[in-house]
């Protein structure tokens, strides 16, 4: 079987019977065993995707398939799928199975697509290099030496080396994007709210938003419109009507366009990146859109501003994985006091361990009001001057990451390097308002550089239309 390049080529293939769900998964379950090394898949289901891909077939000749139907997607180790594991990539969750479906994954059931497997990921998502795993690292395909990004690196690589069509993943700091950027993809964090987190492992709850991975902007629209919308089980989904993002992915009109001068003139951008971003600036100016550089004064305080907040959320969420109930309990301990901290220091790994420290010590007494009502506050203000320039222009553009991937081991020492590598991601998450990330050529290397557009709130819709015609015009 050849190649897929979209799912249009899946349907096209499927509707003149050249092919069948179940030779598509026998073909994604090749490549998956062919590539084992990667390490991009924690489990995979290939029992109950066969299966599935049968029950499928059957609806395809009854004339009854979902809108999704022949699609192959890996899901991240933080979304629930009854009857299978699940344990955000960490030992303290260990043989835990899930007894229910997160929302997002049985939309996708109720629309035919076929769960292939669940994808390795950093550890409850914390982290830029998918290096924080329990189940070790993923290499990227394209360069097996560097990363694939994190903490979506499973997901990233899963679509990259064609071991299955799309993937899910979650961002709430970047952990989407940047993986589609080290990778070549299309990656979007959609408005927070627009996806219900039911059925998500937390990281930091008011931040997390689920994304997805895909080769092409339609096929990331489709799964988004599936996967998106008001459910029961989630308090703070939205409940505005999802719109047809892949049936308007065409740009009809001349755009405004803000770019933020500091992140251009960063210290810390790579000059290709940056030679890559001013390019498709140009190009668009060229077209005929109206390009304008703004001022960001508060680019320097949303990173510390996100990792206080989220650190902070951390320490609550991970509260509850305490080795009583379920998951890993240490066999070393005498009393009840040592089974609770010889669990988490044996269950939680060292990333992990220093975003509960931090967020326990900004939720302290002595420094609540200094770090985490301060946050709060610049938060606001970040938001708030965001939302005024998505008033103003239709788009924000800026470079997804300040540089290409990295080796592996390269940040490992620095923490502070490592975070660094959020820089430009995290205005969209300190907001929370949809980004996509896309494919903006190589550098040198011949490794992906990623483009990142903002729109205000729940403008998916207008964002698929852009990116896409940015895709095209650079071709």
């Amino acid at each position: 079987m050849e190649k897929f390049h979209s799912f249009d080529e899946i349907k096209q293939s499927l509707e003149k019977q050249e092919t069948n769900c179940k030779a598509i998964v026998n073909y994604y379950l090749n490549n998956i065993k062919t590539k084992a090394h990667l390490n991009a898949f924690v489990e995979v289901y290939e029992q109950s995707a066969l299966e599935q891909a049968e029950q499928v077939d059957q609806k395809i000749k009854s004339g009854n398939s979902g809108k999704l139907a022949g699609m192959v997607i890996g899901i991240k180790d933080v979304l629930c799928y009854t009857g299978h594991e699940v344990n955000a990539s960490s030992k303290i969750l260990e043989g835990f199975e899930s007894q229910f479906t997160a929302t997002a994954v049985q939309k996708l059931l109720d629309e035919d697509a076929i769960i292939i497997g669940r994808l390795n990921c950093d550890e409850f998502g914390m982290g830029s290099s998918n290096e924080n795993s329990v189940h070790g690292k993923v290499l990227n395909a394209l360069d097996e030496e560097r990363v694939p990004g994190g903490s979506s690196g499973g997901s990233a690589v899963a679509v990259q080396a064609n071991l299955c069509t799309t993937s899910l993943g979650t961002d709430t700091g970047g952990s989407v994007r940047q993986p589609a950027a080290f990778t070549g993809l299309v990656g979007i964090k959609p408005t927070y709210s627009r996806v219900s987190r039911f059925g998500l492992i937390a990281y930091a709850s008011s931040f997390d938003t689920i994304g997805v991975f895909s080769r092409n902007v339609k096929d990331n629209a489709l799964v988004l419109e599936v996967i998106a919308g008001q459910d029961d089980n989630d308090s703070t989904v939205s409940r505005k009507e999802v719109p047809a993002y892949s049936q308007s992915i065409a740009l009809d009109k001349k755009v405004k366009v803000a770019y933020l001068k500091e992140t251009i003139a960063s210290e810390s951008l790579q000059p290709e990146i940056k030679a890559h971003t001013l390019e498709v600036l140009e190009q668009l100016k060229k077209e005929g859109h109206q390009v304008e550089e703004v001022d960001f004064p508060l680019l320097e305080y949303v990173l510390p501003t996100y990792y206080i907040l989220t650190t902070a959320e951390a320490s609550s969420n991970l509260s509850r994985f305490d080795g009583v109930k379920y998951g890993y309990r240490t066999p070393n301990a005498h009393n009840l006091e040592s089974m609770y901290k010889m669990t988490r220091s044996e269950g939680f790994g060292e990333e992990v361990k220093r975003r509960i420290m931090l967020g326990t010590f900004v939720l302290s007494a002595s420094y609540y009001d200094a770090y985490f009502t301060k946050a709060q506050k610049v938060r606001r203000l970040i938001k708030e001057f965001t939302e005024d320039l998505l008033n103003n222009f239709d788009y924000i553009v800026l470079p997804t990451t300040p540089s290409t991937a990295f080796k592996f081991g390269e940040h490992s020492d620095d923490p502070v390097a490592m975070y660094l590598e959020d820089l430009f991601t995290v205005q969209a998450s300190v907001s929370g308002v949809p980004a996509i990330s896309i494919p903006n050529g190589q550098d040198e290397k011949g490794l992906p550089i990623g483009l990142q557009i903002l729109a205000n709130s729940f403008k998916e819709a207008e964002l698929y239309a852009f990116a896409d015609y940015l895709m095209n015009i650079k071709k």
